[in-house]
């Protein structure tokens, strides 16, 4: 590296809701490989509480593969999508961002109650939410199809799927996505889908790695860390659909920001669109083999339904 400092990629995590005292901040950080500087101008932006404090308070439900995970079991220290997005955010802002654990039914009732200024944790932004927390949209994602290395049966869209075995975990919106295109297959004369349900995702990854289906249908960015890290890469393919990048029935995921930080909301979706920008969010993103659910505009409460 240059004479530039790099951040640690870890970080501590105190008790839950008191992230405690925050690391000092460098002038330039590295994430992803990329060198991030802060702007003047984006952190003069922030509230005057976050600029005195040198940091935002954090709060994630972990683990949520590739989103949280924890850099070693029975340790604290954080890695993943969002908390890389974090640091490169807190980067170009000036201040740390400084991640704590939350059960994640929990998460918007402690921003609510003043605990956390901002929660990254994969949170569907929704209208719903919308009504007591502000969004700063990062991603757009859905339901992704894994296949074989190699991709023997040539599955390019979910149309492909029709008169095949894929595996699926039970009670998911995964199910109910295959569930409702079997119309779609019989209107075209391909078959029903041949649908085998199991308990967990890793089951029914376990059987398409032996070749009892021939495809797997779970959340595209589990579906792309999989591809991205299961036998180093060599076991799975993920399928990109040109006409669904960010997966089928995707959504737009967000970081919630508490309604009493506007300045905050304003300053964090700047800093994204920066990221944006310069090339750095699809960097973190393809890292975690997840570069079609980002965003190619930072977005405020996009949710419509």
């Amino acid at each position: 590296m240059a004479a530039a400092v790099a951040a640690s990629a870890l970080v501590t995590l105190a008790s839950c809701g008191d992230p405690g005292p925050a690391p000092a901040v460098n002038a330039v950080v590295s994430i992803a490989g990329v060198e991030i500087k802060k702007d003047q101008a984006l952190h003069d932006l922030l509230p005057d509480a976050i600029r005195k404090a040198g940091k935002v308070r954090v709060t994630t439900d972990v683990p949520y593969p590739p989103f949280e995970m924890y850099v070693k079991e029975g340790e604290t220290a954080l890695t993943g999508l969002d908390y890389d997005l974090g640091q490169a955010l807190g980067a170009k802002l000036g201040v740390t961002f400084a991640f704590s654990p939350q059960k994640f039914d929990g998460i918007v009732p402690a921003i609510q109650a003043g605990k956390f200024d901002a929660a990254m944790s994969a949170i569907t932004d929704n209208k719903e939410r919308q009504q007591v927390v502000d969004f700063v949209d990062y991603s757009q994602s859905g339901s992704g199809v894994l296949v074989g290395d190699g991709n023997p049966s040539k599955v390019t869209t979910l149309d492909d799927l029709c008169g095949l075995k894929v595996a699926v975990q039970a009670a998911t919106n995964q199910l109910d996505l295959l569930k409702s295109h079997q119309d779609a297959c019989v209107k075209a004369g391909k078959g029903r889908i041949d649908i085998q349900t199991f308990p967990k995702d890793s089951d029914a990854q376990l059987a398409l790695r032996s070749g009892k289906a021939v495809a797997q249908v779970l959340t595209k960015p589990a579906a792309g860390w999989v591809a991205k890290t299961a036998d180093a890469g060599k076991a799975f393919d993920l399928v990109e659909d040109p006409a669904a990048p960010g997966g089928y029935n995707a959504s737009p995921n967000g970081i919630a920001i508490s309604k009493q930080l506007p300045q905050l909301t304003e300053a964090v979706q700047k800093a994204l669109q920066a990221l944006i920008d310069d090339g750095t969010l699809v960097k973190i993103y393809n890292k975690y083999g997840v570069a079609s659910i980002a965003v190619k505009e930072a977005t405020r409460n996009a949710a419509v339904d």
